[in-house]
């Protein structure tokens, strides 16, 4: 299989602040988000990063995603340096995060449209895959309506289509499912798997147990900053429901969780 994602130990620290510290529960000035992490998604592959809230999930697609810079370490994507090659691997990817937020004032047809202009996608190649992706996620009927009176659901599939619009080979998203109803999280699974069978490599960071037995082929378990099991998800599993495969995994990395 092609590798077409090269995590290489990927390391990021952040400074905390005197209020930060005080969240944190700790007298530390710096705390270390991602560390020494390393992983490989193949072509054709969904690909899972499971782990707690704060383990660095999120840190780590957005430095895969351009958006912050590791201290230490890289990624090759397609081809592409997240150091020597942004551009391009922006060009590369789609990126999803809960994070990141559509303006209300706009509709998701003008912002279906405007990035699609962004990417130089051709428009008869823009009408027809806006027709496809927003008859899959139902946006059609809510085109021109502004993305401030859209509910929860539809916002997360009108920025799931518009991080589509160019159709790349490498799609990143983080927590896509987070805070949908099941039927809305039915309707993005259900894509999940459509984009793999096209060949699109993906991945996928959440800490639901659930939707990594759904749709990853591999998954990596990342507890505080650290990579601590990456494999098969059957081999990750060890013959055990994934949930409770993570909760021995996470008791063997940080010791016992009982109270």
């Amino acid at each position: 299989m092609k590798e077409l994602i090269q995590v290489k130990n990927l390391s990021k620290t952040f400074s905390l602040s005197a209020k930060q510290q005080k969240i944190e529960r700790t007298k530390e000035k710096k705390k270390t988000a991602v560390k020494d992490l390393s992983f490989t998604a193949y072509e054709g592959e969904i690909f899972g990063l499971l782990g707690p809230n704060g383990a660095g999930k999120t840190t780590t697609l957005r430095m895969l995603a351009t958006l912050i810079r590791p201290d230490s370490g890289d990624a090759v994507i397609d081809g592409s340096s997240i150091l020597s090659d942004a551009e391009q691997v922006r060009k590369k990817i789609a990126f999803l995060t809960t994070d990141l937020k559509l303006e209300d004032f706009f509709t998701p047809n003008y912002l279906f449209d405007f990035f699609s202009e962004l990417h130089q996608v051709p428009k008869e190649t823009v009408k027809e895959r806006k027709e496809m992706l927003f008859q899959t996620f139902g946006i059609d009927k809510f085109a021109e309506v502004k993305v401030a009176n859209l509910s929860t659901g539809m916002k997360q599939k009108v920025s799931l289509a518009i991080s589509l619009v160019h159709w790349p080979n490498v799609i990143i998203f983080d927590e896509p499912t987070n805070g949908l109803d099941v039927l809305t999280a039915k309707v993005v699974t259900d894509f999940l798997m459509e984009l793999k069978n096209q060949g699109k490599t993906i991945i996928v960071s959440t800490h639901i147990f659930s939707l990594i037995e759904k749709v990853c082929d591999r998954v990596g378990v990342i507890i505080n900053g650290e990579m601590t099991v990456c494999d098969s998800l059957e081999n990750v599993q060890a013959g055990m429901p994934l949930e409770d495969r993570f909760f021995e995994i996470y008791k063997e990395s940080v010791g016992d969780t009982d109270e």
